[in-house]
């Protein structure tokens, strides 16, 4: 009779191949950072609505609300498709980071009035674009690395 295995066969697990670089790691987490941020950003905005109609905005409460949604959403499926290795991640990484600093600069510059720390800012959205742009090294690797140990077959 044959024994079952219920859990992961410990003697087969490659641990190198389950370790992901530094910067994608790091990346993971930054987009998880600001998914969060923008879950909080929503949640302030539905909750606090009364309240912030009162005061002038530049920017309708509407469009806020759509936004920030929609970064929270685009932020999950990014996090999750960096953590599952989609081989897709990479194109979806470059796209969000670039639509998100040209919409944050937009509404940075359009849309507030005294614009705080701006030194501050430029050099946070700096950081942050060279850790994505080592990290979409790192992903392309992945992917290349990947497509050599599992060649498709025709």
């Amino acid at each position: 009779m044959a024994e079952k295995t219920c859990c992961i066969c410990w003697k087969n697990l490659n641990i190198r191949s389950m370790r992901r670089h530094f910067s994608v790691t790091l990346t993971g987490w930054t987009v998880l950072i600001l998914a969060a941020w923008n879950a909080l950003r929503l949640w302030t905005s539905l909750t606090w609505s009364g309240v912030l109609a009162e005061y002038p905005a530049q920017l309708p409460m509407t469009v806020s609300k759509v936004m920030t949604a929609f970064w929270l959403v685009g932020g999950l499926v990014l996090f999750w498709s960096i953590w599952q290795k989609k081989p897709w991640s990479v194109k979806l990484l470059i796209g969000m980071a670039a639509g998100y600093t040209v919409w944050y600069w937009s509404e940075y510059f359009l849309f507030q009035s005294p614009k705080p720390n701006a030194l501050f800012t430029v050099i946070v959205n700096l950081v942050l674009l060279v850790i994505i742009f080592f990290a979409t090294r790192s992903l392309s690797r992945e992917a290349y690395e990947r497509n050599i140990e599992h060649p498709k077959t025709e």
